[in-house]
């Protein structure tokens, strides 16, 4: 689970409980990486606002499907298989293609960009995404030009910097403390876009 103490779903109280009422899937599941943050329920509350409005908003442009898979590169990029195996989960369910999903696994693997079954902007955006993610000391204005050269506005340059910035948290939270996938369910993501709020995994 991890390697710090954790407060189990059938011990919490105050708000901790209402923190975990809001963030369980079914059968009153909660995923670890959410747990880990059981002994400061502050900190849990922080992340899943930051996580709802960054990949689960209506505000957003870009397709979920596309925003999980950039999730899944910069958690590739990282070595953190917690997150790549949620999110390639939750990327397959939305793309509801096994086949292409499967292939943008692959292409994730064997580090190839080029192989990538996507629009030239998709692989621009992740392009942008490993620099940001491997030498981000580097980045230079001159790096967001691919991407509107692909016709993607500011805005989606925006989004796509907020998925990367994202999974670096969300990453180094998962391997600073030891997260495993042991007990999760894999895939599910909050499912109402309109209501900020409504952190329910399904």
């Amino acid at each position: 689970m991890a390697w710090i103490k954790t407060v189990a779903f059938g011990d919490a109280t105050g708000k901790l409980r209402k923190l975990y009422d809001r963030v369980t899937g079914p059968g009153g599941n909660v995923d670890n990486i959410m747990m880990a943050h059981s002994l400061r329920p502050h900190t849990m509350e922080g992340h899943m606002a930051l996580y709802k409005n960054v990949l689960h908003h209506s505000g957003n442009e870009l397709p979920k499907w596309v925003l999980e898979m950039i999730g899944v590169w910069v958690s590739s990029l990282n070595g953190c298989a917690y997150c790549v195996e949620h999110h390639f989960a939750g990327l397959k369910r939305l793309m509801r293609d096994d086949a292409r999903a499967e292939a943008i696994r692959a292409a994730i693997e064997a580090r190839d960009i080029k192989a990538l079954p996507v629009r030239a902007c998709e692989m621009a955006a992740m392009d942008y995404a490993r620099k940001l993610t491997q030498a981000p000391t580097e980045m230079m204005a001159a790096d967001l030009e691919p991407l509107r050269a692909e016709g993607l506005s500011d805005g989606h340059i925006l989004e796509i910097n907020q998925v990367v910035a994202y999974f670096a948290y969300a990453n180094r939270t998962v391997l600073g403390l030891g997260c495993s996938t042991e007990g999760d369910v894999l895939g599910l993501s909050p499912g109402n876009s309109d209501d900020p709020t409504d952190w329910g995994h399904a």
